[in-house]
């Protein structure tokens, strides 16, 4: 158990999508923060999503910035596609902390996407809706009851400012986090009356920060075959505030979502976009 006056002291938090981007953002600053962390990824590729997931040596490194940020860490390889797989995962945390506070949702693809909405395949339409909309499903399905017990936990569910507005070419993408935002506002009710809160973060375009390996915002750009070297300045046209988000804006929300001050914040979803969605 990690020690010092941190916001998430003594609580432990699990973090899906952890090798990297906003996932290792948010393991890394609730490490720094006194909570202890269990880290879920792939770590490998899906055939559909045309370009790498996270690898299982970049979530060894998450691990080990976590660990050198003070927080005892557990590392699993985990499709949130598999419930089976998940419920093991669940368990071994439990057996190590013996309790979850937290949970953050962080896992999901932005691809295949780039297409028309009729001529997306059955195929492609069900990964990008298993990945990133029943996957946050399965994990709460698998760690509210711990929470329910112990009458307390916060439940973050990232999921993007494609959860509020539509765009073009990213039908799938959009349906997944429009419902992922709906699913917020049911869980919240579920589970107000155990204490147990449900929020939703919405991030608008996200750098590419390569200390945490970020390429979200790259490959979208790829899905919309715009230039790789003036995807960002297109990009950028459209940010009421001139400036991409970082991952640290989205880890610091969670946190502020993950810690006490927030206990009467539940079924909310909070914009972190730069005021993109304001329009």
């Amino acid at each position: 158990m990690s020690t010092g006056t941190g916001l998430l002291e003594g609580k432990t938090a699990v973090i899906t999508g952890a090798a990297r981007g906003i996932g290792r953002e948010c393991a890394v600053r609730f490490a720094r923060e006194g909570a202890d962390v269990a880290l879920f990824d792939i770590a490998g590729d899906l055939p559909a999503v045309g370009y790498p997931l996270g690898s299982r040596e970049q979530l060894e490194h998450t691990a080990e910035l976590c660990e050198r940020a003070g927080g005892a860490v557990v590392a699993a390889q985990v499709d949130v596609r598999d419930p089976v797989r998940v419920r093991e995962a669940v368990a071994e945390v439990l057996e190590r902390f013996h309790g979850v506070d937290v949970l953050v949702n962080n896992a999901g693809i932005a691809a295949p996407s780039g297409l028309v909405l009729d001529e997306i395949d059955e195929a492609d339409w069900a990964l990008m809706l298993d990945v990133d909309l029943s996957g946050a499903w399965r994990m709460i399905k698998a760690l509210a009851p711990v929470m329910v017990e112990q009458r307390s936990g916060s439940i973050v569910n990232v999921a993007s400012t494609a959860g509020l507005v539509g765009y073009r070419h990213f039908s799938g993408y959009v349906a997944a986090k429009h419902g992922l935002v709906g699913l917020t506002k049911a869980a919240a009710l579920d589970y107000a009356p155990h204490r147990v809160r449900v929020n939703a973060l919405c991030p608008g375009s996200v750098r590419d920060n390569p200390l945490v390996e970020g390429r979200m915002l790259a490959e979208i750009a790829r899905s919309l075959d715009v230039p790789a070297g003036q995807y960002e300045e297109i990009f950028l046209r459209d940010q009421p505030m001139n400036a991409f988000v970082e991952t640290s804006d989205v880890a610091g929300a969670a946190t502020w979502l993950a810690g006490d001050d927030t206990r009467q914040v539940t079924g909310s979803v909070i914009t972190v976009d730069g005021g993109f969605t304001s329009r």
